[in-house]
């Protein structure tokens, strides 16, 4: 079986002395959680599908409304869907510039929410994004210039 191949942004901003992460809500299936992400096109490397999707999910565009915390350190995330497909999906981390930003969603999703690490874990249905999310928290933090 063919492991489908994803990549997608982790998006946060900074208001005050709190980080918030962006998670849409997806408007097939379950209705569930999760950062701007999606497949890649025929001949696209992670990197450029990461970007190609959160504009095309959320309206944002790289170094107009955020820039990447770091273009080498990715998270890996792996898992089966539906219990046969396996997938692997690469997450690069972003800052918004502007934390008042719109975000433009597309037709693939019905809300989006700006959220701290505990409320984004709960709301999140999945183990694998829980732990994609409190890693890039760790690198944040670790990383945070101002």
């Amino acid at each position: 079986m063919t492991q489908k191949l994803a990549a997608g942004l982790i998006i946060y901003r900074k208001l005050a002395e709190s980080i918030e992460y962006l998670l849409l809500q997806t408007s097939y299936s379950e209705n569930h959680w999760t950062p701007p992400k999606g497949h890649l096109d025929e001949g696209e490397d992670y990197l450029t599908a990461a970007v190609r999707e959160t504009e095309e999910e959320a309206g944002l565009k790289e170094d107009l409304d955020y820039t990447f915390l770091s273009k080498t350190f990715s998270i890996e995330c792996n898992y089966v869907i539906k219990g046969k497909e396996p997938k692997k999906v690469l997450y690069w981390i972003a800052k918004m510039l502007n934390p008042n930003t719109e975000i433009k969603l597309s037709h693939e999703h019905i809300n989006y929410k700006w959220l701290k690490l505990s409320d984004a874990c709960e709301i999140t249905k999945y183990d694998e994004m829980k732990c994609v999310l409190n890693r890039a928290d760790t690198f944040i933090i670790n990383n945070m210039k101002n």
